[in-house]
């Protein structure tokens, strides 16, 4: 596992997420017209940087805690015709390392949703070093990527008819996340 790029002030040790510090959050095209919007509001991850560097990303999110908001459509995508969170209740995240494009750091990784593991990238945005109010050294960082459904075995297909589907294919993944280094 090379890491190829090095992100400043973040120091040897475990960096722990932040969960009331923050977010996990989705969008999805809704009727071809506009975006779904909404959360998964139960996580926890990590970001360890070894002595020699490198640094790995873990994230487990449960599924169930997906929230748009709307009862009845937040229980039919938790059912078996999308998440089947009964079957598959996390999804995880492991990096197997960063690289510089251009002047941006892209997250490799694999992503596993629904039973089925996928090499994913996420653009990631990193806000730097703070001391803290008291709680410990945090770290801030933003991460991105977009994912197609039918590539993790969610594939319902809801035809509109005058064309296109209920459900886009895309689905965008945005990360903010506040992590402590644990001492």
């Amino acid at each position: 596992m090379t890491t190829a790029v090095s992100l400043p002030g973040l120091t040897t040790g475990t960096w722990a997420i932040d969960p009331t510090h923050s977010s996990v959050a989705f969008s999805v095209r809704h009727l071809m017209v506009s975006k779904v919007k909404g959360t998964f509001d139960t996580f926890s991850g990590a970001i360890t940087v070894g002595e020699d560097g490198t640094q790995v990303v873990t994230a487990e999110i449960d599924v169930s805690s997906f929230n748009t908001k709307n009862a009845q459509r937040d229980g039919h995508v938790r059912s078996a015709d999308f998440l089947e969170v009964s079957t598959f209740p996390t999804m995880s995240f492991t990096s197997t390392g960063l690289r510089a494009q251009g002047g941006d750091v892209v997250v490799e990784g694999e992503l596993t949703l629904h039973g089925v593991t996928r090499a994913v990238e996420l653009e990631l945005e990193y806000s730097g070093v703070n001391p803290g109010m008291g709680a410990g050294t945090v770290a801030g960082f933003e991460a991105k990527t977009t994912i197609e459904r039918g590539d993790f075995g969610i594939s319902l297909q809801m035809p509109l008819e005058g064309g296109g589907v209920v459900v886009g294919e895309k689905v965008t993944i945005t990360l903010d996340i506040e992590a402590v280094l644990q001492s």
